[in-house]
C-alpha cells in the first residue's frame, strides 16, 4: 500500500469520529507496510483533552507492541497535528509523518509551529505534507458546517 491508500484509511477513521460527534480527524500508524493501530478523535467521548486521534493511535500501537519507542514507524493523520501531538510524535520516535489538511489555527509540524524538527529536540520527523488534502480538510470543514 501507498501513502494514499494508507491516508483513506485514515479518513474512514476520520469519518467514524464525525458519526460519533468527534471533530473528525483520524490516524493510522503503519511498521512495515502493517498498521499497527488506527483510530480518531476520542475527547468528547472520554471527556480527556489528550484523547486527540494520534495521541490515541500512539498509545495504542505502544500498548501492541509492549514499547514505547515507535522507531520505524510512519503516522498518517489526516490533519496536521497539534503542539500536543507534534511532541508525542517526537518522544514516541516515529520517524516519519504523513498529514492530509494543514491547520492554520493549531499546527505544529509547518504551519504556525515545527515541533517535529526543532533542532534543540533529540529526535526529529520525516514529514510528507499534503497527501489527499482536499479530502483530508473537507471532511472536517463539513463537520464544522454542520454544527453551526
Amino acid at each position: 500500500m501507498d501513502d494514499k491508500e494508507f491516508m483513506k484509511i485514515a479518513l474512514e477513521e476520520a469519518a467514524k469520529a464525525a458519526a460519533i460527534g468527534e471533530i473528525p480527524i483520524g490516524a493510522v500508524l503503519v511498521m512495515h507496510d502493517e498498521i499497527i493501530a488506527k483510530g480518531h478523535n476520542m475527547r468528547e467521548t472520554w471527556q480527556d483533552g489528550t484523547a486527540h486521534a494520534e495521541v490515541v493511535v500512539i498509545r495504542a500501537a505502544c500498548k501492541k507492541l509492549k514499547r514505547w519507542r515507535l522507531t520505524g514507524a510512519t503516522l498518517y493523520v489526516t490533519i496536521e497535528p497539534c503542539p500536543m501531538c507534534a511532541g508525542a510524535i517526537v518522544m514516541s520516535r516515529i520517524d516519519r509523518l504523513v498529514y492530509g489538511a494543514a491547520d492554520s489555527r493549531a499546527g505544529a509540524c509547518e504551519s504556525l509551529f515545527n515541533v517535529v524538527n526543532n533542532p534543540a529536540l533529540n529526535h526529529q520527523v520525516k514529514v510528507t505534507a499534503g497527501t489527499l488534502e482536499l479530502e483530508c480538510g473537507k471532511i472536517v470543514k463539513d463537520f464544522m458546517q454542520e454544527k453551526r
